[in-house]
């Protein structure tokens, strides 16, 4: 096999071939760049699709409601709930796609870090209070969120978190009972009365999962590397103290205001 051991400046071989080849592998190049379709700009472009502001809904009674823009803030973490794509899918995808979430220190409100409360059968109109113990699925922004619903299922052998091997929790286009969540008052001795009654924004609660009855759950101890930085793992799974009371990497809030200075 022939191999050039000189630069095609250097006329030996054939030596007009290579030179023609440099050119054209240039011109590709510029017409890529021109155009912005090279990788890092088709890369920083999603990015900063990602991390463009959002505005959150707000209410003066402090209440949510079905359709509202809301993060959901890990209070033991000190992060929000985002999308996690992988980086082979940031480099070719137009809008979000099926994926799995992770807790971002990224707390200003964007595409990738706010949600939407939405009914599950439409009998629930926007506007709506969304009370305590009432199913509803938790989804992305429309359009460039791709209205992906977040969803987990039992942990198998087959299928669980990368890293703590617990209940897996992800983004995906079905919608199913797999998708369906509730909120919990966060101390159990107040469940039972709490329930049916409206949920109040930026107040700690429990988000479960009605299927398998577990809690939405950041896990401090298992972080890894992303493009935005350094995120931790999202599970769904309950922690339970000695007095049967979750334990802080459960605890949530709806955040619903748009000055937040964490």
């Amino acid at each position: 096999m022939s191999v050039r051991t000189y630069n095609p400046s250097v006329r030996v071989g054939n030596w007009n071939e290579d030179l023609c080849l440099e050119e054209d592998l240039l011109k590709d190049f510029l017409e890529k760049k021109e155009n912005g379709e090279l990788m890092i700009h088709k890369t920083k472009n999603l990015s900063s699709k990602l991390l463009q502001p959002v505005q959150l809904t707000e209410h003066e009674d402090g209440k949510i409601r079905f359709g509202d823009q809301i993060c959901l803030f890990n209070l033991s973490l000190q992060e929000n709930l985002a999308i996690n794509m992988a980086d082979s899918h940031l480099f070719e995808a137009e809008q979000v796609q099926p994926c799995g979430v992770s807790s971002s220190a990224i707390l200003q409100p964007c595409n990738r870090n706010v949600f939407v409360v939405t009914s599950i059968d439409g009998n629930n109109q926007d506007g709506d209070h969304l009370n305590y113990g009432q199913k509803f699925l938790i989804s992305t922004l429309t359009g460039f969120g791709g209205s992906l619903k977040l969803t987990s299922d039992t942990a198998t052998f087959m299928k669980n978190a990368k890293k703590s091997r617990l209940q897996e929790v992800c983004l995906t286009t079905d919608y199913s009972y797999l998708s369906q969540w509730e909120i919990l008052h966060y101390d159990p001795q107040q469940r039972l009365e709490t329930e049916g009654t409206p949920v109040s924004a930026n107040q700690k609660v429990m988000i479960n999962h009605c299927k398998t009855n577990q809690r939405l759950c950041a896990l401090p101890e298992f972080g890894f590397r992303t493009s935005f930085g350094r995120e931790h793992e999202v599970v769904a799974h309950t922690f339970l103290d000695s007095h049967k009371a979750e334990k802080p990497q459960n605890h949530f809030a709806l955040i619903a205001y748009n000055n937040k200075d964490e």
